[in-house]
């Protein structure tokens, strides 16, 4: 073994190491190592990335079928709701010209009905202007009768007429 110094600092070499293999240079331990990550990346890409890639592909898919869903759903609501403006609108449309029809309907029974009555009313005020009449006709003489003799009584008491006998 030979020293040698350089510069001040000391270099220990010896001529057996001049020999040896450069660690640059890949040797069997290096090939068996590389072997063995790939066999071991092949087992994990089989058994373990494959069925996680087949989850996260499914999660994906029912994530975009969701979302055409609810896109679905959105117009579908959207639709009903306008169906659901436009029957309102019709509803409160037919309904106002129902309340006008029972109105007028109202209105002419009211009529018909206060046209009966009226009738009715001048019906019972004939029927009792013939009832007075004949009761008047019928107490119209015995009146004259006893009129003649109050105003007799009458005119003799005035002129101070006894007119009893």
């Amino acid at each position: 073994m030979g020293v040698a110094v350089i510069s001040g600092a000391t270099v220990l070499a010896t001529e057996a190491e001049a020999g040896t293999t450069n660690f640059l240079v890949p040797n069997g331990t290096f090939f068996f190592i590389l072997v063995i990550f790939l066999i071991v990346f092949g087992v994990i890409a089989k058994f373990v990335v494959q069925p996680v890639q087949k989850v996260l592909d499914e999660r994906d898919r029912l994530v975009a079928q969701t979302a055409f869903d609810n896109r679905r759903a959105a117009e579908q609501d959207a639709a009903a709701e306008s169906e659901f403006k436009q029957e309102l609108t019709s509803a409160r449309s037919e309904a106002g010209g129902l309340r006008d029809q029972a109105r007028s309907e109202g209105r002419q029974v009211a009529d018909d009905l206060r046209a009966g009555a009226n009738d009715k009313v001048a019906e019972k005020l004939r029927q009792a202007s013939e009832v007075l009449k004949v009761e008047g006709d019928a107490l119209a003489p015995s009146l004259d009768a006893s009129v003649d003799n109050l105003s007799v009584a009458l005119a003799n008491r005035i002129l101070g007429v006894d007119g009893r006998g």
